[in-house]
């Protein structure tokens, strides 16, 4: 019981915050009042003091946005969000209420449900919820609401189907335990037994889900390794080609200027040969022989 119950603020807790930051026609007008410089300023004033936990703050914040626009959907829905986490239920309804009377949004109906749900207001909260999944079919945060809701007034089965649609939108074992729960207070050993093997099926497929990202994972980081090192590499041998052929190129040089040099001196140094000359004198020509 205790961990159904900590399952349940848990997700009460989450759907809140998923609250906050879903996209609706009331934040197009909370940005459409913030053109103006003065409420540019008191909203970010609002939003950073929410953040911040600063529930005083804010709630002056919002009180003075919604003196110059009292018709600001999105304002009310703010501060219906901040009554609810200081557990003021009865005014953060009222805020959900006027926000969903001039806007009809999913998330100010949803958020209504959960503190009716949290006061022991079940049917109100089962009404509430249903009407939000009408207006927004696809989260899966909001049938697990209205099965909570739906398994307060009794209505296991119905509960169950809603867990069930959950579990469509998005396969959790929190989900399947919430089932197991209802199976097992309902004495249904067969369900009890099924429900239990997806549980483990489930956890199987995400551990070997994990495994095979983490090898993808590594395969990626191995193959980067191996890519930076065959780059390093070539770029290493290019460089020790580029080295060698200049080193080529400067011994070809030297050596054709030594071949050069040593021409130039062998034909300054070139030895004489035996050769016959003509004398030639007043009386004619005689031959000298010249030494060896």
């Amino acid at each position: 019981m205790l961990a159904a119950i900590l399952i349940l603020l848990l997700t009460l807790t989450i759907i809140f915050h998923i609250s906050m930051q879903e996209p609706n026609s009331s934040e197009t007008d909370a940005e459409d009042l913030s053109k103006t410089p003065q409420m540019k300023k008191l909203w970010s004033l609002a939003q950073t003091a929410m953040r911040e936990r600063k529930p005083l703050k804010a709630e002056k914040v919002l009180l003075t946005i919604l003196k110059f626009d009292e018709k600001n959907a999105a304002a009310y829905n703010r501060l219906g969000i901040l009554y609810a986490r200081e557990k003021h239920f009865k005014e953060a309804i009222e805020c959900f209420e006027i926000a969903q009377s001039l806007d009809n949004n999913a998330s100010s109906l949803h958020n209504v449900g959960l503190i009716y749900l949290e006061t022991g207001k079940y049917e109100k909260a089962e009404m509430a919820f249903a009407q939000a999944i009408e207006l927004e079919g696809d989260q899966p945060g909001r049938y697990i609401a209205h099965a909570k809701a739906l398994e307060k007034l009794g209505q296991r089965n119905k509960a169950i189907e809603e867990l069930e649609t959950a579990y469509s939108l998005n396969p959790t074992t929190v989900i399947l335990r919430h089932m197991l729960e209802l199976y097992e207070n309902n004495n249904d050993t067969d369900n009890v037994a099924y429900t239990k093997k997806r549980i483990e099926e489930l956890q199987a497929a995400r551990a070997a889900k994990a495994e095979q990202e983490k090898k993808a994972a590594d395969a990626k980081r191995n193959a980067k390794r191996h890519a930076r090192a065959a780059a390093k590499s070539a770029k290493q041998d290019a460089r020790a080609q580029k080295l060698a052929a200049r080193q080529n190129a400067k011994a070809a040089k030297a050596s054709a200027k030594s071949a050069k040099a040593k021409a130039n001196t062998k034909t300054k140094t070139r030895p004489t040969k035996n050769l016959r000359s003509a004398k030639i004198t007043k009386g004619g020509i005689s031959k000298t022989k010249l030494g060896k």
